[in-house]
């Protein structure tokens, strides 16, 4: 028998955050498309950059910087 992992919080959440953003995403192309690709650009932008923030750390600036 195959044991499956059960889901951690923020996978739930982030699951969540994805099909909010594509639902919405929808409603507005049902309105106006070149908005819905607009946004979809801007949004996919945003997850990216915050997708390489989570991973590496912000350098510290200055002299107390180590080498």
């Amino acid at each position: 028998m195959v044991k499956i992992p059960r889901p951690e919080p923020r996978h739930v959440l982030l699951a969540l955050e994805v099909a909010f953003v594509v639902l919405f995403l929808a409603g507005v192309g049902l309105l106006y498309m070149p908005a819905a690709l607009m946004l979809g650009g801007v949004l996919g932008v945003v997850a990216v950059e915050r997708e390489i923030a989570r991973q590496a750390p912000a350098q510290r600036r200055g002299k107390g910087r180590e080498r």
